[in-house]
């Protein structure tokens, strides 16, 4: 009886103890719903050898042995075909490489191939700049939820974009891709747009972290700012983005910034983005970025991209030879591959490949519209009359631009709307012929596909690998718009006259990464076309109207006399001739203000004498001397005169600013301030309200003004009023002290300007702090390598 006992007992125990495996390996599947995406990680990494986690740590999966990626890349950052997932490791089907592909303007898939049928096309949304310069968050976020709709219909994961970078300098080639000269409105677009993305449960990647301000020698500059310019510029746009946007992902930049290279960087990393603003993402490097393989894995990358053999082996022999320890080569991985498993088709959602492209072209348009800014209209020269016989000129006019090149391009769009079809489709009268004659001359642009002039130098010819006077394969999307504009004879200027009541003048310039082209003033044929025209039309009583379709700021001081209008366009995508069309005819009361000031000419750029660092060919430093006076807060400060002041914008109607009030006269803690504005015109419109905050100086200098706070009204009819409000913290009002590592809001009175730009105030208010207050400590850390001389208001050292 005994012995049955203890047979019943062993029978018994066995069970309890299988059935508990059986359970405590239900609970660790990873097919098992009891197991959050963290524990799934975690176990999905304790599965794989040491050669597999380093082969999907470094090129998501392209050295994992055994392992064919379906897919590549170009190199130097740019993807170019669709980055498909697929199975890593078979014995692990939940694994899977990342679908990711470029942005910032649009989801940038394989270009449709000759003769392909069904190809999937997405949409070519307006640029950076232009999104910010309609200086309206929620049609921001609305861009951002079409956006992220098409990443997620197409079966994408991850898309690299928003570009976050601050415009220091209009020669940086990326401009068009980032947003503004302004902290704040850089932050607070960078923010609706990852909002509106991650709606859809897929990843936003803001870049290129950190300083990435220029393209000349991109990969190795060291870009050198003090702590202070850091944390009121430079990191602040990035700080606004992290804290209300919440993105999944962060790519660091190529260059190195105070020393180090940003992907090795600990404490811009670990301190900074991780424990002082609480980001919980996951790091991924630009592709084929410099430096260390084991520093940027320390410092806390979870992804490098695309990854190489050097950076495997390095890694490899690292954990072999103790130099880094694989635990924490398993805590930078599980990171990553939380983000994987929790993406809608890891999730099980069916790919639909059916987003609704007709409303996001409808969209685009609508925020192309709403981007462009009237820089100039005397004597109500716009909008155009229907019954006004119109002559379009310029090459661009004919040929859109709607995004620059390299990763910045949509090259899966279905078509660029220019101006001329978009006036035709809005029925305009166009001089009868004129287009052919444009048509022409670009066709024949691309028929003899001559380098352009820009590209025909020793670096650019080497850049491109152009032999001969053949511009490569790789222009096809540049061609028309780098090369030179069509010449007229006066004679010819005369005969379009002759048939029309106004000349439109489209002037076009692209940029790119890799390429300091930003800026590019008139050329000589473009200025004699220009005052031809002018000269012409205005002997007979005709307007002239310019068009602006470029990258960002544009040298208009030395021409903006002799036409009657200018309306500045940007980047618009796809829709941009249509938007433009709408506005040139008051379909669309143009509502757009400038993000960025426009200098009167490129030396009054606090930024130009050090830019791009030295030596100018090749900077192996750029120093950020001109500290914190860049844009706005440099020519308001030394009373610079511009050519268009940062906020500028006219509309077709007018706007009263009044009853500007405050919550409060003493700051305790937080102020609200609320201004009505009216419009006192005849055409329904909206305004860009902007709040500037004029700070007392005890502790620190600071700039005369500083923008705080903005909103734009709805759509106001005739005679109707709206109420905005700006609540301002500790944070709005302080500056960062580098010196005991602090935010400091300095005691005295303030005082709150209410306006239509930086240079057309409406109404102030004061309040007081009667005591200064330190409003958040942060870590000593980000201190520049190198001694700066940076500008103060008594343009010594400080």
């Amino acid at each position: 009886m005994f012995s049955d006992n203890r047979s019943v007992f062993r029978l018994l125990t066995g069970s309890i103890l299988f059935a508990g495996l059986l359970a405590f390996f239900c609970w660790y599947s990873p097919c098992s719903h009891a197991m959050s995406v963290e524990e799934e990680a975690a176990y999905i990494v304790s599965q794989m050898t040491l050669e597999e986690k380093i082969g999907v740590l470094v090129g998501d999966g392209r050295y994992v042995p055994d392992f064919e990626k379906n897919t590549n890349d170009a190199g130097q950052g740019m993807i170019i075909e669709d980055m498909r997932s697929q199975v890593i490791i078979p014995r692990l089907p939940r694994l899977r490489t990342t679908a990711m592909s470029d942005g910032p303007a649009g989801l940038n898939r394989e270009a449709k191939k000759d003769g392909e049928e069904n190809f999937e096309y997405t949409t070519a949304f307006p640029t950076g700049t232009c999104l910010a310069a309609s200086w309206n968050m929620e049609l921001v976020k609305r861009i951002g939820d079409a956006f992220g709709n098409e990443v997620r219909e197409y079966g994408y994961e991850l898309i690299l974009a928003p570009g976050v970078n601050l415009h220091r300098n209009p020669n940086d080639g990326r401009v068009f891709e980032y947003y503004s000269e302004d902290p704040l409105l850089s932050g607070k677009s960078a923010a609706a747009m990852v909002q509106g993305m991650q709606q859809h449960g897929i990843g936003a990647t803001l870049k290129h972290f950190m300083a990435h301000n220029q393209q000349a020698n991109r990969h190795h500059f060291n870009a050198v700012i003090s702590q202070r310019a850091l944390r009121e510029l430079y990191l602040r746009s990035f700080e606004i983005a992290v804290r209300e946007g919440h993105p999944k992902s962060i790519m660091t930049s190529y260059n190195r910034m105070n020393g180090l290279y940003t992907d090795e960087n600990v404490e811009l990393l670990q301190l900074l983005t991780r424990q002082e603003w609480g980001f919980d993402g996951f790091y991924i490097t630009d592709f084929d970025g410099k430096g260390s393989a084991l520093g940027k894995v320390r410092a806390g990358i979870n992804l490098l991209m695309s990854g190489s053999p050097e950076e495997f082996d390095e890694l490899l022999t690292a954990v072999k030879n103790q130099k880094l320890d694989e635990k924490l080569l398993d805590e930078r991985l599980t990171k990553y591959i939380e983000f994987k498993l929790s993406c809608p088709y890891a999730l099980g959602e069916e790919i639909s490949a059916n987003p609704d492209l007709e409303a996001h072209a409808a969209l685009a348009r609508e925020a192309a519209a709403e981007g462009l800014v009237l820089l100039k209209n005397d004597n109500s020269c716009l909008p155009l009359e229907k019954a006004e016989r119109v002559a379009l000129f310029g090459k661009t006019a004919y040929s859109l631009i709607p995004y620059g090149t390299g990763s910045g391009e949509v090259r899966s769009h279905k078509r660029s709307l220019s101006m001329h079809d978009g006036m035709k489709e809005l029925g305009f009268q166009l001089v009868e012929g004129m287009d052919k004659d444009y048509l022409d001359y670009v066709e024949k642009i691309k028929r003899e596909n001559k380098v352009p002039d820009y590209f025909n130098n020793p670096k650019m010819r080497a850049d491109n690998g152009i032999v001969g006077d053949q511009a490569p394969k790789h222009f096809k999307g540049r061609l028309v718009a780098f090369s030179r504009e069509r010449v007229l004879s006066r004679e010819e200027v005369e005969g379009y006259a002759g048939r029309s009541d106004v000349a439109v003048i489209c002037f076009g310039r692209s940029s790119g990464e890799n390429y300091e082209n930003g800026y590019l003033p008139i050329t000589d044929i473009e200025r004699t076309l220009l005052e031809t025209v002018c000269d012409v039309y205005h002997s007979a009583g005709k307007k002239v109207v310019v068009v602006l379709n470029v990258s960002g700021v544009w040298e208009t001081a030395s021409w903006s006399d002799l036409p009657d209008a200018i309306l500045m366009a940007w980047l618009p995508g796809q829709e941009g001739g249509g938007a433009i069309a709408d506005v040139l005819s008051g379909k669309a009361n143009p509502s757009g203000k400038l993000p960025d000031t426009i200098p009167v000419k490129y030396d009054d750029l606090p930024s130009a004498p050090y830019y791009p660092g030295t030596p100018k060919e090749e900077p192996l430093n750029s120093l950020y001397n001109e500290g914190i006076y860049v844009g706005y807060r440099y020519f308001n400060t030394f009373d610079v005169p511009v050519a268009y002041a940062f906020g500028h914008g006219l509309s077709y109607t007018t706007f009263e600013y009044s009853d500007l009030k405050g919550d409060k006269e003493i700051f305790d803690g937080s102020i609200t301030f609320s201004v009505k504005v009216t419009n006192t015109g005849d055409r329904a419109g909206k305004e860009a309200v902007q709040l500037y905050l004029t700070a007392p100086m005890d502790k620190l200098e600071k700039p005369e003004q500083e923008l705080k706070g903005f909103a734009k009204t709805q759509l106001l009819q005739p005679g109707e009023s709206e109420t905005l409000q700006f609540v301002l913290d500790g944070r709005a009002l302080a500056s960062y002290w580098s010196g005991i590592s602090a935010w400091v809001a300095d005691a005295g009175v303030y005082v709150v300007s209410v306006g239509a730009s930086s240079r057309d105030i409406r109404q102030t208010k004061t309040f007081q702090v009667p005591d200064g207050l330190v409003v958040e400590k942060t870590h000593d850390i980000l201190f520049p390598d190198y001694l700066l001389n940076e500008l103060s208001r008594n343009r010594k050292a400080f």
